[in-house]
């Protein structure tokens, strides 16, 4: 009897949930348990799944996503000089400013599809970092960044009671300071929550349309359907989970700069999807954390951890693997990711997830065949039963 989807969606999210809330004891054999590091893991996982719904179900792949990542990060900063230093008002009042200014870049860039798309959100992003860097200084602060400030005013903080002191203040979620483990665990709690909603939204019936423009967009405006108040929607929906990001990226760090616009930051979420497997629920966070464990463990190897990894063999053969290897790793990082990705998007064009389902069934394929023939060399059942 086959499962029910509630069920089976429930399975889901119970076993999302396990893993991502025991990430500090499985990811310490890959020396990446701790906080900051999966703080990032959690943060861009959820930039990932929110592109993922844009790019992977309905293949407009747009470049200017960073662009809503820094507006979160800003209006998050602005909520704890100006508010509170909770962080939930932050995060609303992110989500929000973010899905407005993804109203407006989405209405200007579905007017075109494809490659003109892609070119109009890139040259839209691009002006909103080049602003943040010029006409709106009073904003942003320009090149130094919007940083807390001793003087802030801070209405409900002081409201209720705040004493102000010389130290700047830490962001905080009623009173727990949202640094260290309590930060990852609130990170985590936040990345299952969109999860969840992105899983929602792959089985919702809208979910389905956006898959049916995606396969055909012409055909369904041919027969009346008008595509373009959902391809907005969507739009929006995923500059909110780029505002969201934007905002922790604030909570855990209260600094905001505008080279979290920059093009190679959306550019990044980009590799991160299609890496591992753009139109997938979990892909696009496998592709977070792959390049995010590149960037801050793979790029920390050198020349000694080498030799060190290398002690058991003679010299002269740890010194050749040291000089082979040395190349890809550490300042070489980016060497072995660009390799990575190529040997993906030629070998397994669906990513990781992909190569993944490809295990799968080669696996279930063997053991198929190892019970056939275990029956024929046993008769069979009905041949068994007879006997």
């Amino acid at each position: 009897m086959l499962m029910e989807s509630p069920r089976k969606d429930w399975m889901i999210m119970a076993i999302f949930t396990a893993i991502i809330l025991t990430m500090p004891l499985w990811t310490a054999p890959f020396g990446a348990s701790y906080p900051d590091l999966l703080q990032k893991l959690a943060i861009y996982g959820i930039f990932a799944v929110g592109f993922n719904l844009l790019f992977g179900l309905t293949g407009y792949l747009s470049f200017g996503h960073a662009a809503f990542l820094g507006v979160g990060s800003y209006t998050a900063v602005w909520a704890f000089k100006l508010i509170s230093m909770n962080v939930l008002p932050a995060i609303v009042f992110s989500i929000l400013v973010a899905g407005l200014f993804a109203v407006l870049i989405g209405f200007v860039s579905l007017r075109r599809s494809g490659i003109y798309f892609s070119i109009l959100t890139l040259a839209l992003a691009q002006m909103s970092y080049n602003m943040a860097y010029s006409v709106l200084t009073p904003i942003t602060n320009g090149e130094t960044g919007l940083q807390l400030e001793q003087a802030d005013p801070r209405v409900l903080d002081f409201a209720f009671g705040a004493v102000r002191s010389d130290a700047l203040p830490s962001t905080n979620l009623f009173g727990l300071e949202m640094s260290g483990w309590p930060g990852f665990y609130f990170c985590a709690v936040v990345l299952i929550l969109a999860f969840f909603l992105s899983l929602r939204i792959f089985k919702s019936p809208f979910g389905l349309k956006l898959r049916a423009i995606k396969s055909n967009q012409n055909r369904m405006m041919y027969t009346g359907y008008n595509t373009r108040p959902h391809l907005l929607l969507v739009f929006v929906i995923s500059g909110m989970y780029a505002g969201l990001a934007g905002s922790l990226l604030a909570v855990t760090d209260p600094l905001a700069g505008a080279e979290r616009m920059q093009w190679t930051a959306s550019g990044e979420v980009v590799l991160m999807t299609i890496l591992g497997g753009a139109g997938t629920l979990v892909g696009p966070l496998l592709g977070a954390g792959l390049i995010k464990y590149f960037e801050n463990i793979f790029s920390s190897i050198n020349d000694t951890v080498l030799h060190s990894a290398f002690s058991f063999l003679p010299d002269f053969l740890n010194d050749f693997l040291t000089f082979i290897v040395a190349p890809f790793v550490g300042e070489g990082w980016h060497l072995t990711l660009g390799a990575l990705f190529m040997a993906v998007v030629i070998f397994l064009p669906g990513g990781i997830m992909e190569g993944i389902r490809r295990l799968t069934g080669l696996a279930k394929r063997t053991a198929r065949h190892r019970g056939g023939k275990g029956s024929a060399r046993t008769g069979g059942p009905a041949h068994s039963a007879e006997g």
